[in-house]
This record gives structure tokens, C-alpha cells and sequence, in this order.
């Protein structure tokens, strides 16, 4: 006998866990300090120097603006740990091949990463 034939196609769950309903949750607050992450670093990251500026002598400013990339990096650290955190936690709890797999996570956490690196090397080791 077929093992997939063994169980009912029903899906037997009544509605959401508590766990998928934390881990959507997570998710929201992960992107949206990501997306503040993002705004953050327009204002702390160094301008662009482009001809025009060069050409018309307005002066740009080349170095990394450090109050600013300091609240960045503990945005990122705090979206990548809460990310990380939500991976395990989905591990444990999605067992069922029907389940999501929040790949988001995964994706938020290796950008996180990236990123906390990038302003590690650009902005703390070259000062």
C-alpha cells in the first residue's frame, strides 16, 4: 500500500497556530525595521561626488555620519537577530510539506548580515 495513500487528504487544523500567527508577525516588524534600516542610511552614508558637483565646486561630504550609523547598525543587528530567531523557531514549528518555509527570513537575514559587514569595513574600520 502507497504510504501517501495511508492518510486522508483533509487538512485537519481549524485555523493558525499561535506560533505562524507570531511568526507573520515577526516577519512585519523584521521588514519594517529593515525598511527604517533603509532610510537610516540614506542620511548616515557618504554623498556622492558626481561631476556636476565637482564641476559647480559644491562640496560633498565623504565620510560616514557617526551617530547615524550607529542607530543603523543596531538596526541591523536587531533584524538580523530577530530574523535568525525566527528561522529556528520556524524549523521546529512547520513540520508539514503544506506549511509556509518563510523564506523571507532567510533572505532578511543574509541582507542584515551583508549589510552589518559592509558598514563594518566601510564606515568603523577606515575611520
Amino acid at each position: 500500500m502507497d504510504s501517501n495513500k495511508q492518510w486522508p487528504e483533509v487538512d485537519r487544523r481549524e485555523n493558525k497556530d499561535t506560533w505562524v500567527n507570531i511568526l507573520q508577525w515577526l516577519s512585519l516588524i523584521g521588514w519594517f525595521l529593515f525598511s527604517i534600516a533603509l532610510v537610516v542610511s540614506f542620511y548616515a552614508a557618504p554623498e556622492r561626488s558626481y561631476g556636476i558637483t565637482r564641476y559647480k565646486g559644491i562640496e560633498v561630504r565623504d565620510y560616514w555620519v557617526t551617530p547615524l550609523t550607529d542607530y543603523l547598525y543596531i538596526l541591523l543587528w536587531i533584524t538580523a537577530l530577530l530574523s535568525l530567531g525566527s528561522i529556528i523557531l520556524s524549523h521546529f514549528r512547520t513540520r508539514r510539506a503544506t506549511d509556509n518555509k518563510f523564506y523571507n527570513f532567510v533572505l532578511l537575514f543574509v541582507i542584515c548580515a551583508a549589510w552589518v559587514f559592509y558598514i563594518a569595513i566601510n564606515a568603523y574600520w577606515q575611520s
